[in-house]
């Protein structure tokens, strides 16, 4: 393939985006669809479906999600040495269209061999994405950070539909009058799995517009190297398959996995910042510091597919605004309706701080996002005061409770992202990318933990003790998030100054 355009030509555009990113929004809006209409139904499918105790369920879902993004930080290593961002990514997408496609034909046998796959595919695929995303900017483009929100936007919108869609066809909550319930399942996963083609056709068609980014790192090597040195990968990934299928299963393996996974990558980054200035790797400190602090804001965020999963489909109506809408739905796909609407005008917002001099630093923006995500857990928190004698509470108030959430997460994820790539020198970008997923892994890892305490204090209770158990360690949630803010903002002069001349 012919690359026509040189980085620098990419670089050098004009206006607020450069064309390069819409097809990349585009494939990563349908790989998001395909990837949290699958994640919404997990711990849903595995109670209602496989049998499993709610307890066991949190944790396997975390188990899940902590591969998912664990996986990132090795697809993002192999990318920078091996594959390069666009193989990875092409990869990548194949296994997960596989995973579906096993998921579609049958959920039931084929859970944990399906779920493996797409835990590798995303791997793949997910932080080379967002990596070349940043390449399409100059270091110190100010547009940097607008075109992180714009991403963001595209990974939300792909959320909102797969997350309400998949687990409302799939519960019979939706279409159930042409999809006979024996198949509901099979079709849910399948839809999964159509629109991860979509997001990879849509790649495919589009990456000659991408220059020269995200080519082989070994381009320069001899042919018969560099296409054994592919095909080993390739293969390794997927021996990996069966050892992640088992770890995935047994819970107690992914305690190991996760136990040596995050020291392991701190090693190797510390062995990498060797070849780097004395400025290049304070500023490496402070991306750390900002992968420490996301580990507590994700373990706690991602209740919504573990226990906040099961909050919903036990105490929640169907009443939202005077429409009848699944509560599992809602809590899925709420968030990314949010982020969707309040990413661009919150954009807007710190621009217009900006020109007044008076918009917080990142580190600010990081602490206000945990004060957010605080102030959302005591909304969960107020439900049980507005219940009824079964437990049944506010599906309103719930939903009110991740508007509020939601600026949370804006503070926190779309910046921390464009951070990453700022603070990272180019030779490692991916594998600081792969670690800044590798710290969400952590914190869906102790999601599932907090989550299986929660299921675990409320088991043999009735719905109307659930409700109180649930609020009540939400409301713990909360205090816990409110400290983490506060210590960030205390921290962000010492942090400003390893970030050096990064804003």
């Amino acid at each position: 393939m012919e690359n026509k355009l040189t980085l620098e030509e990419i670089q050098n555009f004009q206006g607020k985006y450069p064309k390069q990113i819409w097809p990349l929004f585009f494939s990563e809006m349908w790989e998001r669809f395909s990837f949290y209409g699958m994640r919404g139904m997990l711990a849903f499918f595995m109670v209602n479906q496989l049998d499993f105790d709610k307890v066991t369920a949190n944790l396997q879902y975390g188990a899940t999600q902590a591969f998912v993004y664990a996986f990132t930080f090795i697809g993002g290593l192999l990318a920078d040495k091996v594959l390069g961002k666009r193989r990875s990514l092409f990869w990548g997408g194949m296994l997960m269209i596989v995973g579906s496609i096993l998921l579609a034909i049958n959920p039931h046998e084929f859970f944990f061999l399906g779920i493996s796959f797409n835990i590798v595919g995303t791997g793949f695929f997910k932080p080379n994405i967002s990596s070349m995303v940043g390449n399409l900017y100059k270091d110190g483009d100010s547009r940097i950070d607008a075109g992180f929100m714009l991403f963001y936007a595209g990974v939300n919108a792909g959320a909102l539909l797969g997350g309400y869609l998949c687990i409302a066809i799939g519960k019979g909550e939706m279409l159930s009058a042409i999809i006979p319930e024996a198949i509901s399942w099979n079709i849910a996963f399948g839809i999964s799995s159509v629109f991860m083609v979509i997001s990879l056709l849509t790649f495919i068609q589009t990456q000659k517009k991408l220059g020269n980014i995200g080519l082989s790192p070994l381009l320069d090597r001899e042919p018969s190297y560099r296409n054994r040195t592919e095909i080993i990968t390739c293969v390794g990934s997927i021996l990996a398959i069966p050892l992640i299928m088992t770890m995935v299963s047994k819970t107690e393996y992914t305690d190991y996995f996760m136990y040596s996974i995050g020291p392991i990558a701190l090693l190797y980054l510390m062995f990498e910042m060797k070849n780097f200035t004395a400025v290049e790797n304070k500023k490496i400190v402070a991306a750390v510091l900002f992968m420490l602090f996301s580990i507590i804001f994700w373990a706690f965020f991602e209740q919504s597919g573990g226990s906040l999963s099961f909050f919903a489909a036990d105490n929640l109506n169907h009443n939202l605004l005077g429409f009848n809408l699944d509560p599992n739905g809602v809590n899925n796909s709420s968030n990314s309706l949010f982020v969707i609407i309040f990413a661009a005008p919150l954009g807007l917002f710190w621009l217009f701080m900006n020109k007044r001099k008076l918009e917080p630093n990142t580190i600010v923006k990081f602490g206000l996002g945990f004060i957010f995500l605080a102030i959302g857990f005591y909304v969960f928190y107020f439900t049980k005061f507005f219940s009824d004698a079964n437990g049944i509470t506010s599906l309103n108030l719930f939903t009110f409770g991740w508007f509020i959430i939601t600026f949370g997460e804006l503070c926190l994820s779309p910046i921390g992202t464009s951070v990453m790539t700022k603070l990272s020198p180019q030779k490692t970008q991916a594998v600081i990318m792969g670690m800044w997923f590798l710290a969400s892994a952590y914190g869906q890892y102790f999601a599932g933990i907090l989550g299986a305490n929660i299921a675990e204090a409320s088991a043999e209770a009735s719905n109307a003790e659930k409700l109180i158990v649930y609020a009540d360690g939400y409301k713990q949630l909360g205090i816990y998030a409110l400290i983490a803010g506060i210590i960030m903002i205390a921290l962000s002069p010492i942090i400003k100054k390893l970030m050096g001349d990064v804003k």
